[in-house]
């Protein structure tokens, strides 16, 4: 895995279509009427729904671009297809402690997927470049902004594989 590459799991990737598909189909086309109308209303420099509506329509645009952008450039992994479960890998779930022994629980999901406030680290990010390739049981030293700072692995987990019977 390189970091140029766009890695994503099949839930991220579900859900960055499904906002495509809403902006583009639903969003989009609603936006359209109301500016036409708008247009129609006569005098358009001081028409507040004609001008919010194509500054909207401006954004959408952009971010339906991204969105596809995405979508093209993506590479699917799913985590449950992980052939080795005994170190962290992309789509794995990490019990970390530190020096204190504060716990913290990540997932390592793509770039686009991550969300740090409900621990979805991308896999680009600091602390996930330390934590690639580690087992139960390694330290691994994080480099931050604001120093180093100390992670013991305590628990490795991936969905469970297609046709398992584990819970």
């Amino acid at each position: 895995m390189s970091s140029t590459d766009r890695y994503i799991t099949p839930q991220g990737f579900a859900r960055i279509r499904a906002e495509y598909e809403q902006l583009f189909g639903t969003e989009r086309p609603k936006l359209v009427e109301t500016i036409s109308w708008a247009a129609g209303n006569g005098d358009r420099s001081e028409n507040g729904d004609y001008i919010y509506g194509r500054k909207r329509l401006r954004e959408i645009d952009r971010r339906l671009g991204y969105l596809a952008k995405v979508m093209k450039d993506a590479k699917v992994v799913d985590p449950a297809a992980q052939g080795s479960r005994d170190q962290v890998r992309f789509g794995a779930t990490v019990e970390l402690a530190d020096a204190d022994d504060n716990r913290r629980t990540v997932t390592i999901v793509g770039n686009d997927e991550a969300d740090a406030s409900s621990g979805h680290i991308g896999w680009s990010a600091p602390i996930t470049r330390a934590l690639i390739g580690a087992r139960i049981g390694d330290e691994r030293i994080v480099r931050l902004p604001a120093g180093e700072k100390s992670y013991e692995v305590l628990a490795i987990n991936y969905p469970p594989q297609p046709g398992s019977t584990a819970p």
